[in-house]
């Protein structure tokens, strides 16, 4: 029998790999709530046209990257691939358009069937927000402000930086594809194959190409910044002085955009050098069009999305677990006021270990492996005197101390 594995992009979360994974959800998780985001959950599987009809049949996740099956009733369900279709679908099937404006927070697991890489797998993890029924640029700046605080709250290694970008509304878009696909027209036979299928459906994804020859021709493309109308330039503007004063840097960057149709105005994301090729940490958009084009009433939207595994490597280390106590009896006769002791300090806040069995030497041994703080030794001298033997298992010190005040002379270990 062949030795059992994890599935080829899959990947188990022990102990302190998953302090790290918790951590960067728990801060994320706090932050939100700072701003008035309330954590939400969808399913993990949908039908599959909640991703197709949003994602885009031709691009990529769609096309080569996600997990779709046939149930047993004939019906295509699809894992998701991401999180924000996800929410959108509940905003139209829940009726929460009375709700609006929502602030949502969510986070779990994602998967995508592409080539598994460093901080990249098949099943992954992230954390989002999605911020509904707003159109004005301070939900721009609001949702961005939100981002910076929580990757500064993780206190990240390396460097980050902040590359922003309008996409303009409907109107600078509609101008802006039209110069495009002159400009890619007249070089449509050294484009990839894949970009020239893209011409005609979504020429505006060919500027995500990551095909050399098509890097090149992009080089001398017309920018999107020299097509934005009056209105659109306003709402940048505004979105970039709202980030200066709160003290946020960043740096515009023509070339950052969002290939689909209901993307607009603000496209942004958060990118380091510390990982290598795959550098972006965080990301994120206004999707004005998005729930109309997914059968709901016209409402605005902006959000983002974070892998946890990725923000988890920039991590410092893992932080030390809350030490144990370790209680140890002495003797068979102890071991009953000694299970007696450990649930009236769990039940204090404390963490506590009983090992099962073993005498005093496998017991200290065993406190030492768990990195215990102190261990709480109750031998037959100490039960007479409803007493125990404290011992700082840093310091080496130790002191005899009544049980009944066990709850307040530990306090300094909680």
């Amino acid at each position: 029998m062949s030795k059992l594995q994890p599935v080829r992009g899959t990947h188990d979360l022990l102990f302190d790999d998953l302090d790290l994974h918790r951590r960067v959800e728990n801060v994320a998780l706090d932050i939100s709530a700072r701003y008035g985001f309330r954590e939400v959950a969808t399913p993990i599987f949908e039908f599959t046209e909640v991703f197709a009809r949003t994602l885009g049949e031709t691009s990529d996740i769609v096309t080569k990257e996600m997990y779709t099956f046939e149930t047993k009733g004939g019906e295509q369900i699809t894992l998701r691939p991401e999180g924000t279709a996800g929410i959108a679908r509940a905003f139209i099937s829940g009726g929460l358009a009375q709700q609006a404006p929502l602030k949502m927070f969510y986070r779990g697991p994602m998967f995508r069937h592409e080539r598994p890489q460093k901080g990249r797998q098949r099943q992954f993890h992230q954390i989002g927000v999605e911020l509904i029924g707003v159109e004005g640029p301070q939900a721009d700046v609001e949702v961005i402000t939100l981002a910076d605080h929580t990757l500064k709250e993780l206190n990240l290694s390396g460097a980050i930086t902040l590359e922003l970008n309008s996409l303009g509304d409907r109107e600078s878009r509609a101008n802006y594809r039209e110069e495009l696909v002159k400009f890619l027209s007249a070089s449509k036979d050294q484009l990839s194959e894949e970009s020239r299928g893209r011409l005609e459906r979504n020429p505006l994804r060919i500027l995500d190409s990551k095909d050399k020859g098509d890097r090149r021709i992009l080089e001398n493309a017309p920018a999107l910044s020299d097509y934005l109308n009056e209105h659109s330039k306003t709402f940048f503007e505004s979105v970039q002085s709202g980030l200066t004063k709160f003290g946020i840097e960043f740096k515009v960057n023509p070339r950052l955009v969002r290939g689909l149709d209901y993307y607009c105005h603000t496209a942004f994301e958060f990118t380091t050098d510390a990982l290598g090729a795959q550098g972006t940490v965080l990301a994120g958009g206004r999707y004005d069009g998005l729930i109309e084009q997914m059968g709901g009433p016209v409402t605005p939207g902006i959000g983002w999305a974070a892998g946890i595994e990725r923000l988890a490597m920039l991590l410092p280390e893992a932080q030390p677990a809350r030490r144990m106590i370790a209680l140890i009896p002495v003797g068979a006769e102890q071991e009953e006021s000694v299970q007696k002791l450990a649930h009236e300090l769990r039940y204090a806040g404390y963490c506590v270990d009983v090992g099962y069995s073993g005498n005093l030497g496998k017991r200290m041994k065993r406190a030492d492996k768990i990195n215990a703080a102190a261990a709480v030794i109750i031998g037959e001298e100490e039960a007479k005197t409803n007493a125990a033997t404290v011992r700082n298992l840093q310091s080496g010190e130790q002191e005899t101390v009544l049980q009944a005040s066990l709850a307040e002379h530990l306090k300094y270990l909680k």
